[in-house]
């Protein structure tokens, strides 16, 4: 019988350069890695990688064409993805190594008791399934590349009282930078974007069909359109102003005064049939979007 072997872990610097058979690094916790040199098919990515460091990489110059969801895209500038720790990884799939580009491998350490700590802790790309990668222009592809460039630079210095702040500056610059590109990104993407609209849509629609469903979570909705929550999140947030969680609460209230305008269903009953495990929760959420009570709403239309 076939056993299935667990992921590698990877929890230090040190160990990630042994691994990719690389010279040690030139500091303990950061480390700025070419893809021009690594050795090619020599590393078992395919049983899963867990590595505990923060990853930003722009790759370039792929063997073949890339994978974005169902589909294959021929795209020749360079694409920047990025990790959290303890995330699981897998290898890219045929042609899909990057010849180009560079990989920033940042132990938490490094960050620890900085302000970039929270900031790369709460940035939701951080957490994008690998077919939500940024794609990048060529004049932004420079921008990054000249980033990336001061990075390597502090790097490669000497280290010394300065350099630590330095490299943490130009990361919250990178991070800002992806940001922008990301949200350039959603609106020159709009016909996918629209077409995960309308397939958010027929989720809901089936969710009120069925009745004794769970209240829908932005996890859950995620996962029935094949996104990552955070892509998920950010891309609703573009387009209509709010957040996942803000636009479900909105559509259950929604679907709520349809209710209690067309049917004698009492307050409970609609509670259950929206999802809600409890009466008073549903109240509550009710009261706060519209200010007043379910029972209120429904006396504005006897």
């Amino acid at each position: 019988m076939k056993t299935t072997q667990p992921p590698i872990h990877i929890n230090s610097v040190s160990e990630m350069h042994r691994y990719l058979n690389l010279p040690g690094p030139e500091h303990p916790l950061i480390s700025m890695i070419s893809f021009k040199d690594l050795e090619p098919e020599t590393t078992d990515w395919g049983r899963g990688m867990v590595i505990n460091m923060y990853i930003i990489a722009i790759k370039k110059e792929f063997l073949g064409k890339i994978r974005y969801g169902q589909g294959y895209y021929d795209f020749d500038e360079g694409m920047m993805s990025f990790i959290a720790p303890g995330q699981l990884c897998y290898q890219s799939g045929p042609g899909e190594n990057p010849r180009g580009g560079q990989m920033l491998l940042i132990h938490p350490e490094f960050i620890q008791n900085s302000t970039l700590a929270k900031t790369m802790k709460n940035e939701a790309f951080f957490s994008y399934a690998l077919n939500e990668a940024l794609y990048l222009s060529q004049k932004e592809e420079t921008t990054i590349e000249g980033i990336m460039t001061n990075i390597a630079q502090e790097y490669h210095s000497s280290i010394d009282s300065f350099s630590q702040d330095l490299i943490l500056s130009y990361i919250e610059l990178l991070l800002n930078y992806s940001n922008r590109f990301y949200a350039r990104q959603f609106m020159t993407r709009k016909t996918a974007h629209n077409d995960l609209l309308i397939k958010l849509e027929q989720v809901f629609d089936s969710h009120f069909e069925n009745t004794g469903n769970k209240l829908p979570t932005v996890r859950d909705i995620a996962e029935k359109l094949n996104v990552s929550p955070g892509y998920f999140s950010d891309m609703l947030r573009t387009y209509t102003g709010q957040s996942a969680q803000q636009h479900i609460h909105n559509k259950l209230i929604d679907k709520a005064k349809e209710i209690l305008t067309t049917t004698p269903l009492s307050v409970s009953e609609i509670a259950y049939q929206l999802g809600f495990e409890y009466p008073q929760s549903f109240n509550k959420l009710f009261k706060s979007k519209t200010n007043v009570s379910p029972l209120e709403y429904r006396k504005q239309f006897n």
